[in-house]
């Protein structure tokens, strides 16, 4: 059984708990415990007391920086600050081991050169969950599926990849295959697929969607 899946959830279960880990997720920078506190109306220790708990339960990182500017004596000392977590996360009773299966077809596509067939499958998935969408609007849609998009003025930056574990082992193939998967979405929504393209930056998603020019 995935204890740290378990205590995660357990973590997530408080909804004081569960607004300060949405706002340092949320966040493009690193938060301090006063900035949390201020943001959701706590009371610093209070903050302090369940943003440590989240680092316990593996859903946040610590990390430690001076915030001030300056360097040297009477700068003050590193602040303490968090950070959404690196580590997947996964509850499942009991357990299952998708991930396994997951880098397993990866790895066969690959050595078999059926990439052009996952793209085709991830192309038609995606227009099947766009005509399920409904109105929902874009970013909406985006946000559902685990994207977390944010609006940059010239289009959709994904802050997250709902496909990180795969697309660290198999780039190609899982950047390709959420390009498709987008695109097909887009189309189903009666979108220009055009929009979603490749623009790999370092901490998000591979895919970025454009700003469509009737908007």
């Amino acid at each position: 059984m995935d204890h740290a899946s378990i205590d995660a959830a357990h973590a997530l279960a408080d909804p004081v708990r569960r607004r300060l880990y949405e706002y340092v997720a949320a966040s493009d920078d690193d938060v301090s415990r006063g900035r949390a506190a201020d943001a959701l109306g706590l009371q610093r220790t209070l903050a302090a007391h369940h943003l440590d708990r989240l680092v316990d339960a593996g859903l946040l990182e610590v990390t430690r920086r001076k915030v001030s500017g300056r360097e040297g004596p009477g700068s003050g000392r590193p602040a303490k600050l968090y950070r959404r977590s690196e580590r997947e996360l996964s509850l499942n009773l009991p357990p299952r081991d998708y991930e396994l299966a997951a880098r397993l077809f990866a790895e066969a596509v690959e050595r078999h050169g059926a990439e052009e067939a996952l793209h085709g499958a991830a192309r038609a998935e995606g227009r099947r969950i766009g005509a399920a969408s409904g109105a929902a609007p874009l970013p909406e849609f985006l946000r559902e599926r685990g994207y977390e998009p944010e609006d940059t003025g010239d289009g959709l930056r994904l802050r997250n990849c709902p496909f990180h574990t795969l697309a660290r082992e198999f780039p190609p193939l899982a950047c390709g295959l959420n390009l498709e998967l987008l695109r097909g979405a887009l189309e189903a929504r009666g979108e220009d697929g055009g929009r979603a393209r490749m623009d790999p930056t370092p901490g998000r998603c591979c895919v970025v969607v454009s700003k469509n020019n009737e908007d």
